[in-house]
């Protein structure tokens, strides 16, 4: 089984990371944990060594209990962070996606989106959602 966790080093991100080990050790699961830049490539390049550390940060916590972990960085590539993480589930063949959620207001959807909404849209696998 393969388990992706969405991770941008948020409290909420760190609880989905919490549901994620939990899942991981009950199921004997490989745990992909990623997190997507987004933005213009010059704002990417000044992200970069914060998304390392990021990374760095839930794979340490992932392999504390000897699972199998690895950690990605997902470039934009044009894309939305919600649309690179579903087409990265996708080509690696995950069975699961465990995202964090915050309570947006519809305004605030209107203006900035919901990446955790498009991805439990467009995954075509199950997702479990934290708050």
């Amino acid at each position: 089984m393969k388990i992706l966790v969405c991770y941008d080093g948020s409290n909420i991100a760190k609880k989905a990371l919490e549901l994620t080990l939990k899942y991981a050790k009950a199921f004997d699961a490989h745990v992909i944990a990623v997190t997507a830049l987004d933005g213009d490539p010059e704002k990417q390049l000044n992200d970069l060594s914060q998304a390392e550390q990021i990374l760095e940060y839930a794979k340490n916590f992932l392999t504390i209990d000897n699972l199998s972990c690895e950690a990605k960085m997902l470039p934009s590539n044009n894309l939305t962070v919600a649309e690179n993480i579903v087409f990265f589930a996708e080509q690696e063949k995950v069975d699961h996606i465990i995202i964090g959620t915050e309570k947006k207001s519809k305004v605030g959807k209107f203006f900035f989106g919901s990446t955790a909404q498009h991805i439990v849209l467009s995954a075509t696998c199950p997702v479990i959602a934290v708050k």
